[in-house]
């Protein structure tokens, strides 16, 4: 698999442990630890490529992603935040769109290697595994919002 493909399952990871932080209050070491010896050999159910195991997934990566927005939480919310239309407030988004918003600000804002582009399809991508709704054109116009926020043109 590729470090394109693996970092993509990564991301979708921590999706998911960002999301099972939330609603059942485990914590940052806890899920990274949970994914690392029980999720990651196993195979992906009810997403596009089904089949494929997170064991692909980059699995230092995934734990930056996770361990980046929590220790940045305050300001990648604010980041989203702005980008929310007025009188919103990000606690009455869904919860997982919530950690799929909350995984692609912390890439757009801290870390710069990874394309703009790339972080935002990789969570429209991801958005569209959960939802076939409104929601994937929702995340892409939040982050790209983001983008616009926290980087200079490039």
């Amino acid at each position: 698999m590729s470090a394109h493909a693996s970092r993509s399952v990564a991301r979708l990871a921590a999706v998911q442990a960002l999301y099972q932080m939330e609603v059942s209050s485990i914590g940052v070491e806890s899920v990274i630890r949970e994914f690392t010896e029980h999720r990651f050999d196993r195979a992906l159910e009810g997403v596009e490529g089904e089949g494929d195991t997170l064991a692909t997934a980059d699995e230092g990566f995934f734990a930056e992603l996770v361990r980046g927005v929590v220790s940045k939480q305050k300001t990648v919310d604010a980041a989203i935040a702005k980008r929310l239309a007025e009188n919103w407030r990000l606690e009455r988004l869904d919860a997982t769109v919530r950690a799929i918003l909350r995984a692609g600000a912390y890439e757009l804002a801290f870390r710069s290697d990874v394309p703009t582009e790339v972080a935002i399809d990789e969570y429209v991508e991801v958005a569209k595994s959960f939802f076939e709704g409104t929601e994937p054109g929702f995340v892409n116009g939040a982050l790209d919002g983001v983008a616009r926020d926290v980087r200079t043109a490039s």
